[in-house]
């Protein structure tokens, strides 16, 4: 294809992609009220846990829509996300080649399956956090929180989580393509093991040690599951080198 093909190619994928987001932001508007109303659930278990006022606030006239329009956009994006990823794939799949392509697909459906856990998994500590943070307050202070800055903490705790998830998918990527030996990421288990302890006692609550707990052992095993793919690739590889250096020596 010419400079001028792939432009053309590039338009179509973006077009397609942007209807996509666009129906799939539509769907979310009237999905964006149940969402609310679970985010909401954390503010109400505080008023009565902690037996303070607590509700969300907007600081503006338009808070409620821009926010509403924010969830919207949000839904939409993650509702059209099987479409605007096989647009982006269907992209580039004509310049990979066979190894590169059998990768890609690798990484594809794995590193979807495991961020939808990790932001599931972020998700059930955002009532958690929430409580303990807003229990620094005073006992005659209410807890008058902002609508959108509340969102954009729950909405980053969640990606965040996801993608700590995701990580050990880019070792194995990262070992297949030759950058990073197995050896290399066992050698430094202990500091990723620390690492670890502090992101997970970052996204926990202090006082809630099982939480932390039940975030960081799936984390600590898909490390080790990281290593025990590119271990058996590394062997394989290794194999396949002698093999050829022994048809090239008779």
């Amino acid at each position: 294809m010419t400079l001028g093909e792939h432009f053309v190619e590039l338009r179509k994928r973006l077009f397609r992609s942007a209807i996509g987001l666009v129906a799939g932001a539509i769907a979310g508007w009237f999905l964006a009220d149940y969402l609310l109303d679970a985010l909401r659930g954390p503010i109400t278990d505080i008023a009565k846990q902690q037996g303070r006022i607590a509700t969300l606030n907007y600081d503006s006239i338009t808070g409620a829509f821009d926010l509403k329009m924010q969830v919207a956009i949000t839904i939409g994006i993650i509702i059209s996300s099987p479409i605007w990823l096989y647009q982006l794939w269907a992209f580039f799949v004509p310049a990979l080649s066979r190894k590169e392509l059998k990768y890609g697909f690798g990484f594809f459906f794995t590193a979807i399956p495991l961020f939808l856990a990790g932001a599931y998994a972020g998700w059930l500590l955002v009532p958690h956090i929430v409580s303990l943070l807003t229990s620094f307050a005073q006992g005659d202070d209410s807890a008058i929180i902002s609508a959108k800055t509340y969102f954009d903490f729950v909405l980053k705790l969640v990606v965040a989580v996801g993608v700590a998830f995701v990580l050990p998918v880019f070792l194995v990527l990262l070992n297949f393509v030759g950058v990073l030996s197995a050896k290399s990421i066992i050698k430094s288990w202990r500091w990723a093991f620390l690492l670890i302890a502090l992101f997970t006692a970052i996204a926990t609550p202090a006082a809630d040690v099982i939480s932390m707990f039940l975030l960081a052992i799936p984390m600590v095993l898909l490390y080790l599951a990281a290593y025990g793919v590119a271990w058996i690739h590394d062997r394989r590889a290794a194999k396949t080198a002698l093999r050829i250096e022994a048809e090239l020596a008779t």
